[in-house]
């Protein structure tokens, strides 16, 4: 048998254990986990440079090396994720539901693990901790299969968390990664229905888009991040530009940055120059439309294609609009339904964008950056997803639970 089908198996018997698992076993687990990547972090540095190394030498771009880049203050923060799962509370045996029926029937709806979870990422390591500690706290195992650019920085991580499993009431195999970086993996994970209960891929466009295409099994899509914000005529400049700045360049490698700058024209004619020469102040390029350049001419000429692209680099497009309408439209051509905002201080603008903008987070006067699972409260976020089943938005712990109806009986029977 292949490496997926030996691992998926080994997680499939190991979901059945974790299914009885108590939370205090399951939390304890955690708090192991944790400690262990503080332990070992000069063994996960270790690797992690290898894969800096190798990333370089592929011709990686900075934004993917700073996806890829681990160091103390990150394993840290690591850690700490795997710690606020611990106090978060558990979903799994939660009631959602009661019903007494006209013949004695008792009925609840409780929370039940998803069973098995595989999950198919690319660059950034914590995605490894996040997933990890986010399944094992809802009972379920986890199948992974990470980006062969953080090869060695997922094995050693992996390696470290298993080994704190095995001091805990939890399996160990309960935690399995996918080490063959070849596509075949990802094409064989697809088609396991009957060992993986769902599939949650996150990652670029393409990756996702051939998951949702090609997967026989369940998916949960978490969407790319063509973001925008709308700076409205009534904006207040010094907040304006600070949203704005944080929502591109704090840390540009990521979805829930933004992609495209839309501001309206009496806003523009007012501050776009000062605005445009903050951004160059933070290395970031500008591609503006006909209206934009024209306040601005070192901006370069925006692409049609560049609208609907995903940068994750130093990289804004920047378009100069009438009015609200205009904003919105562009908004509905462009969005992937991930995160909005609008920076206004006029109400009703605000209320109308919130309302009529169809994205899984939408902001007033504030940045996009914020829709992420620690921001959230969650502790830390398995994705975002911008499908409207199941889930959307940051999935915590509920995301990761299905239902099921326990019905109490005294010997009905139907007629």
């Amino acid at each position: 048998m292949s490496e997926v089908i030996d691992k998926t198996k080994l997680a499939k018997e190991a979901a059945r254990t974790m299914a009885s698992r108590t939370t205090a076993q399951k939390n304890d687990a955690l708090l192991l986990m944790a400690d262990a990547l503080l332990a070992r972090q000069d063994e996960i540095m270790a690797a992690n440079e290898r894969d800096i190394a190798r990333g370089r030498e592929t011709g990686l771009s900075e934004s993917l090396l700073d996806r890829l880049a681990l160091n103390p203050k990150r394993i840290e923060a690591m850690a700490e994720g795997l710690r606020q799962i611990v106090s978060l509370p558990d979903p799994v045996g939660d009631t959602l539901d009661t019903a007494e029926r006209p013949n004695g029937l008792r009925i609840e709806k409780i929370r039940v693990p998803l069973g098995v979870i595989g999950i198919i990422y690319e660059a950034r390591p914590n995605v490894t901790v996040d997933a990890a500690g986010l399944c094992l706290k809802t009972g379920n195992a986890v199948v992974l299969r990470g980006g062969s650019s953080a090869l060695h920085s997922n094995e050693t991580i992996v390696q470290v968390l298993r080994a704190a499993l095995a001091q805990s009431a939890l399996p160990a195999e309960a935690l399995q990664l996918i080490l063959s970086s070849d596509r075949s993996s990802v094409d064989e994970m697809l088609k396991l229905t009957g060992l993986i209960d769902v599939l949650i891929p996150r990652g670029g466009h393409s990756l996702i888009q051939n998951v949702v295409s090609n997967a026989k099994v369940p998916v949960i899509e978490t969407g790319a991040g063509i973001c925008h914000t709308f700076i409205d005529e009534t904006a207040l400049y010094d907040m304006a530009r600070s949203i704005a700045i944080n929502a591109k360049a704090q840390r540009p490698s990521v979805c829930n940055s933004m992609e495209t700058l839309l501001v309206h024209e009496a806003f523009a004619a007012a501050h776009l120059p000062a605005l445009a020469d903050a951004f160059y102040g933070v290395n970031v390029e500008l591609r503006g439309d006909e209206r934009a350049r024209a306040l601005v001419p070192a901006m370069k000429a925006a692409a049609a294609e560049d609208w609907a692209t995903e940068y994750n680099d130093y990289i804004l497009n920047v378009k100069v609009v009438s009015n609200l309408d205009e904003a919105l439209d562009h908004i509905r051509a462009y969005s992937t339904m991930h995160s909005e905002c609008i920076v206004t201080e006029n109400a009703d603008h605000a209320a109308r964008f919130l309302q009529d903008v169809d994205a899984a987070a939408v902001y007033h006067n504030a940045s996009t950056r914020f829709t992420d699972g620690f921001e959230f409260g969650y502790g830390a976020e398995i994705g975002i997803s911008t499908q409207k089943l199941h889930a959307r938005g940051p999935m915590g712990l509920p995301a990761l639970t299905s239902t099921k109806f326990r019905v109490y009986g005294s010997g009905q029977i139907r007629e």
